[in-house]
Formats: C-alpha cells, structure tokens, sequence
C-alpha cells in the first residue's frame, strides 16, 4: 500500500467518523423517528401518543422507566429512592474504564442505576414497581441495581403492596464479575420473601429480557405477562443454533412463543397492562366487587367477588 492510498483511506475513515456524529446527534435533536418495518417516518410526538407502538406494524419500541410509570400510573406515580454501592470495586477496564461507562451512562440517562422504582395506585390497589433503563449500560444487573430490587422488596412487604416488575436487559454486567452474579441468588431470596408474606409478584416480560435476568427474577412470577414480539431468552439464537447444529423454531424466543409452550400466562399490549393488572390484582386480593372476564371464544362471562373492600 503506498502513501497515496493510506492518505484516502485515512480519510474515508475521518469522512465515516463525522458522518456517524452528526448523524447520532440529529437523530437526537430531530422531531422525527422511524420504525424496524420500514413504514416511514413518524413524528416521535405522534410515536409516543400512540404509548411507543408502531401504528403499521404494532411493534412495541423500548421504552424508559418514567415513560413506563407514566403510562401504568397515568402520570400520577412517586420514584423510590434506592441504595447506590460504590462504584467499581474491583478497578475493571477494557477499552474503557467501568467507572467511565457508569459516568456516561449517568450522564445520558440521568439516573443513577439501569432500575428504577416507583409506587403508585391502580383503581386504589397501591403497587410497588420496578422498570429498567435499557439505555444504561444495556439494563444490565449488577450491585446497584440489586440493591434497588432488594428496596422495592422491602418496600412492598411495609406496605403490603403487590410487586409488579417489568424486566428488560442482557442479563449480569460483567464488569462486576462475581458481585453482579450474586444478585441473582439475592433477587430470588427477596421474591421468596415476598411469598412468605402472600405478596402477589407480577413480572411483565419487555424486548429484550435475556440472560441471568430471565435465569433469576424474571421468571418466579406468580403470573407472567407480555408484551407483543418481546425477546425472551437465556443464551442468544445464533449461540443456540450453533450448539444444536440445527435450525429453530420460527418465532423462537418471542414472548408468543414462550405462551405457547405455557412460560407465559398472557400476552398483552401496551394499553391494556394497566387494565389486565388492575383485574388480576382484583382477583388476588379480593379488593374489587366485580370482574369481567373474558373467554377465548371472545364470550364475556362475570365474575362476582363477594368480599368487603379493604379499607
């Protein structure tokens, strides 16, 4: 190669790197978005109207823990506090130091940790939440975040508040090592708490929920809903399919699939959580005098609940 071409080349290069610059901040700045399924662009105004799901094709974009509350709660929701550890422990670094990703995660995101929670009411059943970043270093678990799992937890069995958990993330962080792969033992001891004092733990599966979360927490529920085409999985497809040496099923690791094969009791969309919650919850704590439930056949068929409405 002479001097010539090492000359272009560097500056294609150059040329790449601003072109991907701009591009990533305008995408930021600008009014306008697009989905997956090539439909055109859409106003990210009209986007969020329309709670995040494409009108064309129905899918359910990622969404962030404010918007997630926001939506559940109807804008009426208070943030949870959580313990935050000491970063890095154990001095990690690759092609950047944790304690520089966590800085820009922070920055970016404004939150301390990938899991936030909150507490609000549905239909005057008071809940305790938990929603992730996935913006934050992938919503990836480690010290922080268990700690924040440990106070929704504790935070519930106080109050005697169902724990509602909508999971997303690539599973253990691995910049913490061991300490982040504690907290999957952690998380599932506090949900046995939550069991022993007959607290409802409902988990809510969104794309993506992978790895050591769907190996701990996201898969004790007492119920597990959905929302449409999210990812669930342990080990990723390729992986999978490189290990079997054989093609997989269409639709693999979809949460329609996971229904199907009875890993999920329901698939639910977006707008119809909070609805679906409030008549689950109803049911659980016998707080509600009627229910309407709805059959597969699309017959409607009621519930009455004879209880007294706790006080």
């Amino acid at each position: 190669m002479n001097w010539i071409t090492k000359i272009i080349k560097a500056g294609e290069k150059i040329k790449t790197a601003v072109r991907e610059r701009v591009t990533a901040r305008d995408l930021a700045e600008s009014p306008w978005t697009s989905c997956s399924c090539m439909s055109g662009p859409m106003l990210k105004k009209d986007l969020k109207a329309n709670l995040f799901v494409c009108p064309s094709c129905q899918k359910h974009h990622r969404i962030s823990p404010k918007d997630r509350f926001s939506i559940l709660f109807s804008n009426n929701y208070e943030i949870i506090k959580t313990p935050i550890p000491k970063d890095d422990v154990l001095g990690f670094s690759d092609t950047k130091s944790y304690k520089d990703r966590l800085k820009s995660a922070r920055k970016n995101t404004g939150l301390d940790c990938s899991m936030v929670v909150a507490t609000g009411a549905l239909n005057k059943i008071n809940i305790t939440a938990i929603a992730s970043e996935f913006g934050f270093l992938g919503a990836s678990v480690a010290s922080a975040e268990g700690e924040a799992f440990l106070a929704a937890t504790q935070h519930a069995i106080e109050n005697n508040n169902p724990l509602v958990v909508f999971t997303a993330g690539g599973g253990m962080r691995m910049q913490e090592g061991m300490i982040s792969l504690s907290q999957m033992p952690r998380t599932t001891l506090a949900i046995n708490e939550l069991k022993k004092n007959k607290i409802p733990y409902i988990v809510i599966l969104t794309d993506p929920t992978a790895g050591g979360i769907t190996a701990s927490y996201a898969m004790l529920g007492d119920l597990h809903l959905a929302e449409p085409g999210a990812t669930v999985a342990f080990a990723g497809k390729r992986v999978i399919e490189g290990t079997v040496k054989e093609a997989l099923p269409i639709g693999f690791q979809t949460s329609e699939y996971l229904r199907d094969k009875g890993q999920v009791d329901l698939v639910v969309e977006r707008k119809d959580i909070a609805k679906t919650l409030e008549t689950l919850l109803s049911i659980l704590l016998k707080k509600n005098t009627s229910t309407i439930i709805e059959n597969e056949d699309n017959e409607s068929s009621k519930l009455t609940i004879q209880t007294q409405q706790a006080s």
